[in-house]
Protein backbone atom coordinates (compact mmCIF):
# COMPACT_ATOMS: atom_id res chain seq x y z
CA UNK A 1 0.00 0.00 0.00
CA UNK A 2 1.14 3.48 -0.74
CA UNK A 3 -0.08 6.67 0.59
CA UNK A 4 -0.24 10.45 -1.35
CA UNK A 5 -0.91 13.25 0.95
CA UNK A 6 -0.94 17.17 -0.85
CA UNK A 7 -3.41 19.91 0.35
CA UNK A 8 -4.98 18.73 3.40
CA UNK A 9 -6.06 15.15 1.78
CA UNK A 10 -4.75 12.28 2.44
CA UNK A 11 -5.30 8.72 0.69
CA UNK A 12 -3.43 5.09 1.65
CA UNK A 13 -4.07 3.09 -1.77
CA UNK A 14 -3.44 -0.72 -1.98
CA UNK A 15 -1.37 -2.24 -3.95
CA UNK A 16 -1.06 -1.75 -7.82
CA UNK A 17 -3.43 1.70 -7.94
CA UNK A 18 -2.10 4.99 -9.08
CA UNK A 19 -3.16 8.38 -7.28
CA UNK A 20 -2.78 12.02 -7.98
CA UNK A 21 -3.47 15.42 -5.83
CA UNK A 22 -2.78 18.43 -8.23
CA UNK A 23 -3.66 22.02 -8.55
CA UNK A 24 -4.50 22.94 -11.89
CA UNK A 25 -2.26 25.59 -13.15
CA UNK A 26 -4.29 26.89 -16.20
CA UNK A 27 -3.57 30.69 -15.40
CA UNK A 28 -6.10 32.12 -14.02
CA UNK A 29 -6.68 35.39 -12.50
CA UNK A 30 -5.86 36.01 -8.92
CA UNK A 31 -9.06 38.36 -9.26
CA UNK A 32 -11.57 40.21 -11.22
CA UNK A 33 -11.27 43.61 -11.20
CA UNK A 34 -14.72 45.92 -11.52
CA UNK A 35 -14.97 49.18 -13.38
CA UNK A 36 -14.47 50.65 -10.58
CA UNK A 37 -11.43 49.44 -9.67
CA UNK A 38 -12.96 47.10 -6.65
CA UNK A 39 -11.91 43.60 -6.66
CA UNK A 40 -15.06 41.45 -6.94
CA UNK A 41 -14.26 38.15 -6.72
CA UNK A 42 -10.78 35.89 -6.17
CA UNK A 43 -10.20 32.83 -8.20
CA UNK A 44 -8.12 30.12 -7.06
CA UNK A 45 -7.57 27.39 -8.60
CA UNK A 46 -7.92 24.25 -6.02
CA UNK A 47 -7.45 20.35 -5.12
CA UNK A 48 -8.53 17.58 -8.05
CA UNK A 49 -7.79 13.34 -6.53
CA UNK A 50 -7.14 11.03 -8.93
CA UNK A 51 -7.31 7.44 -7.75
CA UNK A 52 -7.32 4.35 -10.13
CA UNK A 53 -6.52 0.47 -10.18
CA UNK A 54 -5.05 1.38 -13.70
CA UNK A 55 -2.11 3.58 -14.74
CA UNK A 56 -2.97 7.27 -14.88
CA UNK A 57 -2.08 9.43 -17.85
CA UNK A 58 -0.36 11.93 -17.53
CA UNK A 59 -2.83 13.86 -19.44
CA UNK A 60 -6.69 13.69 -18.39
CA UNK A 61 -9.33 16.11 -17.52
CA UNK A 62 -10.76 17.11 -13.92
CA UNK A 63 -12.98 14.72 -14.37
CA UNK A 64 -11.20 11.78 -16.01
CA UNK A 65 -11.29 12.40 -20.09
CA UNK A 66 -8.38 10.86 -21.09
CA UNK A 67 -8.28 8.13 -18.52
CA UNK A 68 -11.77 6.72 -18.30
CA UNK A 69 -11.46 5.41 -22.11
CA UNK A 70 -8.16 3.52 -20.85
CA UNK A 71 -10.58 1.46 -18.50
CA UNK A 72 -11.13 -2.13 -19.01
CA UNK A 73 -14.05 -3.97 -17.16
CA UNK A 74 -12.43 -4.58 -13.99
CA UNK A 75 -11.13 -0.95 -13.52
CA UNK A 76 -12.36 1.86 -11.13
CA UNK A 77 -12.01 5.82 -11.14
CA UNK A 78 -12.39 8.23 -8.48
CA UNK A 79 -12.07 11.80 -8.55
CA UNK A 80 -12.79 14.21 -5.76
CA UNK A 81 -12.75 17.53 -6.92
CA UNK A 82 -12.73 20.74 -4.80
CA UNK A 83 -15.17 23.83 -5.17
CA UNK A 84 -14.61 27.34 -4.06
CA UNK A 85 -15.15 27.64 0.36
CA UNK A 86 -18.11 29.60 0.05
CA UNK A 87 -19.62 27.13 -2.15
CA UNK A 88 -20.45 25.17 1.39
CA UNK A 89 -23.07 27.69 1.80
CA UNK A 90 -25.15 26.22 -1.52
CA UNK A 91 -28.42 23.65 -1.15
CA UNK A 92 -25.95 21.84 -3.48
CA UNK A 93 -23.43 20.69 -0.99
CA UNK A 94 -25.47 20.64 2.12
CA UNK A 95 -25.23 17.06 2.56
CA UNK A 96 -21.74 16.37 5.28
CA UNK A 97 -19.20 14.06 4.69
CA UNK A 98 -17.76 12.28 2.34
CA UNK A 99 -20.07 8.87 1.25
CA UNK A 100 -17.80 6.04 1.88
CA UNK A 101 -20.10 3.64 1.57
CA UNK A 102 -21.66 3.45 -1.77
CA UNK A 103 -24.21 0.69 -3.11
CA UNK A 104 -24.56 -0.82 -6.65
CA UNK A 105 -27.37 0.53 -6.83
CA UNK A 106 -25.92 3.60 -6.69
CA UNK A 107 -24.54 3.56 -10.16
CA UNK A 108 -26.08 4.05 -13.09
CA UNK A 109 -24.97 4.84 -16.58
CA UNK A 110 -26.59 8.53 -17.34
CA UNK A 111 -24.33 9.67 -14.08
CA UNK A 112 -21.22 9.32 -16.77
CA UNK A 113 -19.59 12.21 -17.91
CA UNK A 114 -18.82 10.56 -20.95
CA UNK A 115 -21.44 8.08 -21.92
CA UNK A 116 -18.82 4.89 -22.47
CA UNK A 117 -20.47 1.46 -23.54
CA UNK A 118 -20.89 -0.55 -20.45
CA UNK A 119 -19.40 2.13 -17.63
CA UNK A 120 -21.30 3.56 -14.80
CA UNK A 121 -20.80 5.79 -12.14
CA UNK A 122 -22.04 7.87 -9.13
CA UNK A 123 -21.70 11.57 -8.36
CA UNK A 124 -22.12 13.17 -4.80
CA UNK A 125 -22.07 16.82 -3.25
CA UNK A 126 -21.02 17.35 0.47
CA UNK A 127 -19.05 18.95 2.37
CA UNK A 128 -16.45 18.26 5.02
CA UNK A 129 -13.86 20.16 7.30
CA UNK A 130 -15.18 23.40 5.93
CA UNK A 131 -14.41 22.11 2.43
CA UNK A 132 -16.71 21.45 -0.40
CA UNK A 133 -16.45 18.81 -2.87
CA UNK A 134 -17.55 16.54 -5.43
CA UNK A 135 -17.01 12.82 -5.27
CA UNK A 136 -17.32 11.32 -9.01
CA UNK A 137 -16.95 7.50 -9.31
CA UNK A 138 -16.57 5.46 -12.39
CA UNK A 139 -16.85 1.73 -12.57
CA UNK A 140 -15.60 0.01 -15.54
CA UNK A 141 -18.54 -2.16 -15.96
CA UNK A 142 -22.26 -1.90 -14.99
CA UNK A 143 -22.34 -5.68 -15.29
CA UNK A 144 -19.79 -5.88 -12.53
CA UNK A 145 -20.74 -3.27 -10.06
CA UNK A 146 -21.44 -5.59 -6.94
CA UNK A 147 -17.68 -6.34 -7.37
CA UNK A 148 -16.35 -3.27 -8.20
CA UNK A 149 -18.22 -0.96 -5.44
CA UNK A 150 -16.87 -2.72 -2.43
CA UNK A 151 -13.00 -1.98 -3.67
CA UNK A 152 -14.21 1.95 -4.21
CA UNK A 153 -15.41 1.79 -0.50
CA UNK A 154 -12.56 0.42 0.65
CA UNK A 155 -10.18 3.18 -0.74
CA UNK A 156 -12.74 5.91 0.09
CA UNK A 157 -12.59 4.67 4.02
CA UNK A 158 -8.96 5.74 3.99
CA UNK A 159 -9.45 9.46 2.52
CA UNK A 160 -8.90 12.11 4.99
CA UNK A 161 -9.41 15.64 4.64
CA UNK A 162 -8.47 17.98 6.73
CA UNK A 163 -9.49 21.85 6.93
CA UNK A 164 -8.43 24.29 4.38
CA UNK A 165 -5.12 26.07 5.53
CA UNK A 166 -5.54 29.82 4.33
CA UNK A 167 -3.10 31.31 1.93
Amino acid sequence: MGAIAAHGINVTLPGGWDGRITVRDDGAPSGLIAAAGNRVEVLRSHPVVHLANFGLPGERGDFGSGAVELMGDRDVFIVLFEYEPAATATALFQDHGLPRTLQPRDFEPATLRRGIVGQTAHQAFFQEQGRAFCLYVVLGSQARRAALAPIVNRVLATVQIAPRVAG
